[in-house]
């Protein structure tokens, strides 16, 4: 003897619009974020040697604070007391690297973030290349090989892509701008 299965329905409001009020935050923060974004971009096109020093002397204040707070967490804080201790002391070092080196740290920092790019450009391409031989298509399999390419370039010559870099997140900061400033203008309306 089968009993019956209760059904719960729920109603479903078919005219609900999914749109910009899932963000959260009020349309004028993505409207400035906006206008923030472009103006950097638009240094970092202009002037991208001095705006690259004053961003990451800004960095550099960020890491040397937080890993003060840091430390002084893995005293005060029980739980991962090591990893406190060891992340806010290589955040201090690099801190006061940063501010004490202004000229040559934009070089050492955006070099390494590239070489960081490039491993992940390798990595990420050679999981696509994987799966476009295993029925990804050959699409799939020609961006690995042109993500693997590229990583590979950016490991060989590593300073002309941190030389290239600033101009890079400017134009990505600008074209981002542009899209938060209509994205913070449709919210208003």
């Amino acid at each position: 003897m089968e009993q019956p299965i209760d059904v719960i329905e729920q109603p479903v409001d078919s005219e609900s619009e999914v749109g910009y009020e899932i963000l959260e935050a009020p349309w004028w923060v993505v409207l400035l974020e906006g206008v923030i974004a472009i103006i950097v971009g638009l240094f970092l096109l202009y002037r991208p040697a001095v705006t690259t020093i004053f961003l990451l002397q800004i960095l550099g204040i960020f890491w040397l604070a937080g890993g003060i707070l840091s430390v002084l967490g893995a005293f005060i804080f029980s739980g991962n007391r090591l990893w406190k201790l060891l992340s806010g002391i290589l955040s201090i070092i690099a801190g006061i690297a940063i501010l004490m080196y202004p000229i040559y740290s934009p070089f050492v920092v955006l070099t390494f973030f590239v070489i960081f790019i490039g491993i992940w450009a390798i990595i990420s391409g050679a999981a696509k290349l994987a799966w476009g031989l295993k029925g990804g298509g050959w699409g799939m399999g020609i961006l690995g090989v042109l993500t693997i390419v590229l990583g590979l370039l950016l490991l060989t010559n590593s300073l002309a892509g941190a030389l290239a870099l600033p101009w890079v997140f400017g134009f990505f900061l600008v074209i981002g701008g542009i899209g938060a400033v209509i994205g913070g203008l449709k919210m208003r309306t």
